[in-house]
């Protein structure tokens, strides 16, 4: 007989937050990782250490809404309600449309991709050069925390077990003026997990590097992004001089450590990266999303 798992599944989100405050529980929003993460041989069911609790149905975690320039992303909606809907940027939508299956993304959301915490999470290196912020709700109440400070390793983030992730914020990224790109290297377009993931943002101003950021996934223990790489190209004339170029590549090749997995080869997986850095820093203009 399959060993018995306690549920539970409430109306509001008030109601599942005092729940967390009283017991340890196993979040299941889409489920998507959560049972890969559990699975048992073929034919026996997942064994879930804890009594586990339903959010995805929950409206307070389905809400997309712009507050000035800045967008809110509830932490429940789906992958294909993202990209449905009008206000989720291009290169965001883009880099969902490489997420496995359309079934896949009919049960999987943006919240869970964060919380799951993996190196290959495909939205996770957009996130980052959109200093993404993360609203997290208790019975104490709210707090916000920047997505690299809530991710501190492999399947290991800055979540209270009382904490459920509401929103994902967005800052500025409705403002206009950035280009920005998603990249995805795997063995296929879709349905398989990233060899290694690349998101780059610029904002040029007066011909001149405004504003510039990088990250790399699938190429150490969390998302690989330098802020003081990154200060080396502000105020550079664009297009940038091959010596700026060759400096940022130099830079980041000292601090990318992939690793060989069934999946791809350390060489491989730092050749790549920075091959597709080099090539978004050799563009000769930029086009704002």
């Amino acid at each position: 007989m399959a060993e018995k798992i306690t549920a539970y599944r409430f109306d509001r989100l008030d109601q599942t937050l005092s729940q967390l405050n009283k017991e340890n529980c196993s979040i299941i929003a889409g489920g998507t990782d959560v049972m890969v993460l559990h699975k048992s041989r073929r034919g026996v069911p997942p064994k879930i250490p804890n009594p586990v609790i339903f959010i995805d149905h929950l409206s307070e975690l389905k809400r997309v809404y712009q507050n000035q320039k800045d967008l809110h992303i509830g932490a429940c909606c789906t992958y294909s309600e993202l990209l449905e809907d009008p206000l989720i940027p291009l290169p965001l939508k883009n880099a969902i449309k490489t997420i496995a299956a359309p079934a896949i993304r009919n049960r999987g959301t943006l919240g869970g991709n964060i919380c799951n915490a993996s190196p290959a999470g495909d939205t996770l290196p957009l996130l980052y050069v959109y200093n993404a912020k993360l609203l997290l709700r208790s019975v104490n109440g709210d707090r916000v925390v920047a997505i690299s400070d809530f991710i501190q390793g492999v399947r290991r983030v800055g979540r209270q077990h009382n904490e459920i992730l509401v929103e994902i914020i967005l800052p500025s990224v409705l403002e206009e003026g950035s280009h920005v790109v998603f990249e995805k290297v795997g063995n296929r377009n879709a349905d398989a997990i990233a060899k290694v993931g690349f998101a780059g943002l610029i904002r040029v101003n007066d011909s001149r590097v405004e504003d510039v950021r990088f990250a790399f996934g699938a190429v150490g223990p969390t998302m690989v992004r330098s802020v003081d790489i990154e200060k080396k190209l502000l105020g550079k004339p664009i297009p940038l001089a091959d010596s700026d170029v060759a400096e940022v590549v130099a830079a980041f090749d000292k601090i990318i450590r992939p690793i060989d997995d069934q999946r791809s080869t350390a060489i491989y997986r730092k050749k790549v990266a920075l091959n597709l850095l080099r090539y978004f820093l050799s563009s000769k203009q930029y086009q704002p999303n």
